[in-house]
C-alpha cells in the first residue's frame, strides 16, 4: 500500500479549485490509458497571469492530490512562470509521491502547460475556448462526481466513467465511494457503504 504524505492526504480530501469555468481562456486535458487517470484544466488570463483555474480529475487519489496543487501554484502567475511547473516540483511541495504514483504529478503539469498553450493558440486564430458540455439531466438523476456524466437514481456507478459511487444516507446526491463524508452535506457515507 501506497504511503502519502499529509500535505497529500489534504489536497485529496479537501481539493482546491474543482470544477469548471464557465468561459475559459484556455482547456488541457491528458490522459494515461495505462493507469485510467484523466485530468481536465481549464484557465482565466487576465494581464498576463492565470487569474482563475478550475480542474476535473478522473482518477486515484494522488491524481485528485497532485490537481489541487498544480492549480495552486499555477494561480495568479504569470504564463511563462507556470509553464515553468514540473512534475519533480508538484512531487516536492506535496511532500513526495510514491514512485509508482510519478507519473500523476507529470499529467498534472502536462494538463496545465496545455491549458496554457491551448489559451496561446487561441490568442493568435481568435477561436474562442470550447465551452463546458451542458447536461440536461432529467429528474432525480445527477452528475457523476468523477466525470460530470448523468447518473440515474440509485445507480451503483456512473455507467460513462465506470467509477463506483454511494448515495449520502443524509441528502441523497452522489459521492465517491471512497470517501468516508459527503461532499454535499458532510454527512457519514460508511453506514451506506456497509449496505452494499
Amino acid at each position: 500500500m501506497a504511503l502519502y504524505s499529509e500535505k497529500v492526504m489534504d489536497h485529496f480530501m479537501n481539493p482546491r479549485n474543482v470544477g469548471a469555468l464557465e468561459n475559459p481562456d484556455g482547456v488541457g486535458e491528458v490522459g494515461n490509458p495505462v493507469c485510467g487517470d484523466m485530468m481536465t484544466f481549464m484557465i482565466s488570463v487576465r494581464e498576463g497571469r492565470i487569474s482563475d483555474i478550475k480542474f476535473k480529475t478522473f482518477g486515484c487519489g494522488a491524481a485528485i492530490a497532485v490537481s489541487s496543487m498544480v492549480s495552486e501554484l499555477a494561480l495568479g502567475k504569470t504564463l511563462d512562470e507556470a509553464m515553468e511547473i514540473t512534475n519533480q516540483m508538484v512531487a516536492e511541495e506535496l511532500g513526495g509521491l510514491p514512485a509508482n504514483k510519478m507519473h500523476c504529478s507529470n499529467l498534472g503539469a502536462d494538463a496545465l502547460h496545455r491549458a496554457i498553450e491551448d489559451f496561446r493558440k487561441r490568442q493568435k486564430t481568435g477561436e474562442p475556448a470550447p465551452k463546458p458540455k451542458a447536461r440536461q439531466p432529467e429528474l432525480g438523476d445527477q452528475a457523476c462526481p468523477f466525470c460530470d456524466a448523468v447518473v440515474e437514481a440509485d445507480a451503483p456507478h456512473c455507467s460513462t466513467c465506470h467509477m463506483a459511487l454511494v448515495h449520502c444516507p443524509a441528502c441523497g446526491k452522489i459521492a465517491d465511494q471512497s470517501r468516508e463524508t459527503c461532499p454535499h452535506c458532510g454527512g457519514p457515507l460508511q453506514a451506506e457503504k456497509e449496505k452494499e
